[in-house]
């Protein structure tokens, strides 16, 4: 599971000027779909993977416009910056396979899935829907 901490980081402090109410708020939203997302992989024996870099399973959770700029792919406007967001580590793909096959399970979640074509190394869920409405979408 993960928690606060693995979230946000340290940016929740760092950047603590750039984290407001909403963004609070939508990043408890996220936190506690991605734990029911994490429950079905553990239920379906889909092993997680610690990223050694951050000593978790996210990659990336809530990000500060200043942290999101300074990444070369990340989008304008990344739901990450709104706490509607996260990177599981994804090395093998194993997350993002379960994901494609599971959309229904996804769906009950509340979670859309960025395809896994533009996703290596890591799978990335959000709360909302994208702009096309599909559940697995392309950015």
């Amino acid at each position: 599971m993960i928690n606060h901490s693995d979230y946000f980081r340290s940016y929740d402090i760092q950047y603590i000027n750039d984290l407001t109410e909403e963004i609070r708020q939508s990043a408890r939203v996220t936190i506690i779909r991605v734990n029911k997302l994490i429950t079905a992989l553990q239920q379906n024996e889909i092993a997680l993977q610690i990223n050694p870099r951050y000593d978790s399973v996210v990659n990336s959770g809530w990000r500060p416009p200043a942290i999101n700029a300074a990444i070369p792919t990340a989008a304008l406007a990344s739901k990450h910056m709104l706490g509607q967001a996260c990177d599981l580590h994804d090395p093998g793909g194993d997350i993002d396979e379960w994901c494609m096959t599971h959309q229904n399970e996804l769906s009950e979640i509340g979670l859309w899935l960025e395809h896994p074509s533009a996703t290596k190394n890591w799978c990335h869920v959000q709360t909302v829907a994208p702009r096309s409405g599909r559940r697995v979408f392309y950015p």
